[in-house]
């Protein structure tokens, strides 16, 4: 039986896919208000249950009033080498939507799926633009939700932090090695046609 690997191997898929990777090395620059925004019109522009759009993002640029607020949220590793990303991010997302022809919001099944839409796009438009972004969920959620005024409703999903690539020797000798794209499994562990393999 041929593989999805072997039926796929001669399809090759847009770089952009193979640049994106997670780095904790930065270097020291910043960016600006406008490039920030720039990734999250790129986020703006995913796909949605019924179009809700349910992703919403609080941001804070390094250097900046809210930049102290932010890191303050992540873990004592996280912000160890988070604290040189050039901005931080935290992701949340809208638990009900609006169903054309309907008055009242109803629950969003896909809230969260729909979110992670938006934070891949934000991901590749970084990467297209000359900067990484590291998506984490070692931070402090329930103070996030306080901490940044996040209303009823809303799920506080991941932070994430957004940088130029620097220099690995910067980071801690066990975290040097590990600073290189991660691989991914085979398709065959992931893609199953029709339905998932018995046993």
């Amino acid at each position: 039986m041929t593989s999805i690997n072997h039926r796929v191997a001669d399809h090759a898929i847009d770089p952009l896919f193979l640049e994106r990777w997670s780095p904790r090395a930065f270097t020291v620059d910043g960016i600006s208000e406008a490039g920030l925004l720039s990734l999250f019109e790129a986020a703006r522009w995913a796909p949605s249950s019924y179009n809700s759009q349910p992703w919403r993002f609080v941001y804070a640029r390094r250097g900046t009033a809210h930049w102290d607020k932010l890191l303050g949220l992540l873990n004592e590793f996280n912000a160890s080498w988070a604290k040189h990303a050039a901005a931080l991010v935290i992701v949340v997302s809208k638990q009900a939507m609006a169903v054309p022809g309907k008055t009242e919001e109803v629950p969003s099944y896909s809230h969260s799926f729909d979110a992670g839409a938006a934070w891949a796009q934000l991901a590749l438009q970084a990467t297209r633009s000359g900067w990484q972004a590291h998506g984490m969920v070692g931070f402090d959620h329930a103070r996030a939700a306080t901490e940044l005024n996040v209303p009823a409703g809303y799920r506080v999903e991941a932070a994430i932090a957004i940088g130029k690539p620097g220099d690995k020797t910067q980071l801690p000798e066990a975290l040097q090695a590990r600073e290189t794209p991660s691989q991914r499994n085979p398709l065959s562990a992931s893609v199953f046609e029709g339905a998932f393999p018995a046993g």
